[in-house]
């Protein structure tokens, strides 16, 4: 009994021994640090990174973010309203580095021209990009074209409380759909824009069943999609990836007021989106 007894402790301590030193080689998560960013309205501030910038995420609409023009390596950041609170930004370069900052609101910036590239905002990874993908500076330079063209679609409107949603084209350019619409305001009353929603949703709900929605995630917007401005009338334009709708499904664009009640809705086939207009 006594040899028993003595195996069974050497065997427990052995065995702690092996979970002890097990426990030594996990592998601990790596905190990335974030980098201070201060932007302000009316100067834009320029992050220049070592290679193409390939993916861009903002922490919230209080910042405006674009590639410039003719390049991929310079991202333009702006404060698209005063005063802002903190928010956050994030970039991955074409090498696999991810950047990460913390934005903030200043009147007067220290530096308008930032090499990105430090360790504290940056580590290699893995990321890996499709040569298919447009660029953001082609995105939006081709929202921007569709935006000055005159309405070719008509019977695709909604409207309530002098407030209307109207469709205006749809066009296709390498990978993007890009969705021309106009908002009028009619009354004196500003619209406060909640949600622009673009999903995939059944024509018909069967009875006591739950309506299944896609949400569709633009890519771009491109003109003013947070007011509509009393007595005023304006076009913007969204970039969304290509797709088309599954059969007994319907495209639903849905306009949403902030604190209100005019809320709008488009319902769009498939038919529709397959005729697509080429941007040229």
């Amino acid at each position: 009994m006594k040899k028993i007894s003595v195996v069974w402790i050497t065997g427990f301590i052995l065995l702690n021994g092996v979970l002890a030193n097990a426990q030594k080689y996990v592998p601990q998560s790596e905190t990335i640090q974030p980098e201070a960013l201060s932007v302000t309205y009316l100067k834009t501030t320029n992050l220049i990174f070592p290679y193409a910038v390939k993916s861009v995420d903002k922490g919230s609409k209080d910042i405006m973010v674009q590639i410039a023009k003719g390049v991929e390596n310079i991202l333009q950041v702006k404060a698209a309203v005063q005063g802002f609170g903190e928010t956050n930004l994030t970039v991955i370069t074409a090498d696999g580095k991810l950047y990460s900052y913390v934005v903030n609101y200043t009147e007067r910036p220290v530096a308008l021209n930032i090499q990105a590239g430090s360790k504290a905002g940056s580590t290699d990874g893995q990321a890996k990009f499709s040569v298919m993908n447009d660029n953001e500076a082609n995105v939006q330079d081709f929202a921007e074209q569709v935006s000055t063209k005159s309405p070719v679609l008509t019977g695709f409107k909604d409207a309530k409380y002098n407030i209307s949603l109207k469709l205006d084209g749809i066009y296709i350019k390498g990978q993007i759909l890009y969705f021309q619409l106009g908002l009028e305001n009619t009354s004196n009353i500003p619209y406060d824009i909640d949600q622009l929603r673009f999903f995939i949703r059944d024509q018909k709900k069967a009875k006591r069943t739950a309506a299944q929605e896609t949400e569709l995630q633009p890519q771009q917007v491109t003109g003013n999609a947070r007011i509509i401005r009393g007595q005023s009338r304006q076009t913007i334009v969204v970039g969304i990836p290509k797709f088309t709708i599954p059969d007994k499904k319907l495209l639903i664009i849905q306009l949403m007021e902030q604190k209100g009640g005019r809320n709008l809705e488009l319902n769009i086939k498939n038919k529709l989106i397959v005729g697509a207009r080429a941007v040229k």
